[in-house]
């Protein structure tokens, strides 16, 4: 029996303004902290406010070394700033499920989606994102975190 409640949606094409980098995996929280202090920054001083959670897209199946970009969605497309660049969340159909708790668990929500696809026969895209939805701002416990999982259907 599933926990995760999983449903596919359409996701409109987003803007973003992101940091890629080729990150092992060990190091890879501290990539999302500097990356995300520096969009800020960055953001900050061309007056443009993000309009909804930062995120990490994944560039397929991350190893030692994971493919990722960290970013927020913004409201129309930035200038480029130093290691900061232009992105875009993928319009199209995605596949959603929101992971509460821990990073700790999250394995077991990517098993769950990963069922969702073979039991749909869905082909799930190279490239999926995860929403960080509770505001790393507030020092939260683990327990509440909320991790929106976006895998798109190919």
């Amino acid at each position: 029996e599933r926990m995760t409640e999983i449903q596919i949606t359409e996701h409109p094409e987003q803007a973003t303004a992101a940091i890629r980098g080729q990150v092992p995996m060990a190091e890879l929280a501290e990539f999302f902290s500097n990356a995300f202090s520096d969009i800020m920054a960055a953001l900050r001083k061309q007056g443009v406010q993000p309009v909804g959670p930062p995120f990490g897209k994944y560039y397929g199946q991350p190893g030692a070394m994971v493919g990722v970009e960290a970013g927020f969605p913004v409201p129309s497309i930035i200038e480029p700033a130093g290691n900061v660049v232009p992105g875009h969340l993928p319009a199209g159909r995605i596949v959603e499920a929101t992971h509460v708790g821990s990073f700790d668990t999250l394995a077991n929500t990517y098993a769950d989606i990963e069922g969702f696809f073979t039991e749909h026969q869905l082909t799930p895209s190279e490239v999926m994102w995860e929403n960080y939805l509770a505001d790393p701002e507030t020092e939260q416990s683990p327990e509440d975190a909320r991790t929106q999982i976006c895998w798109p259907v190919d």
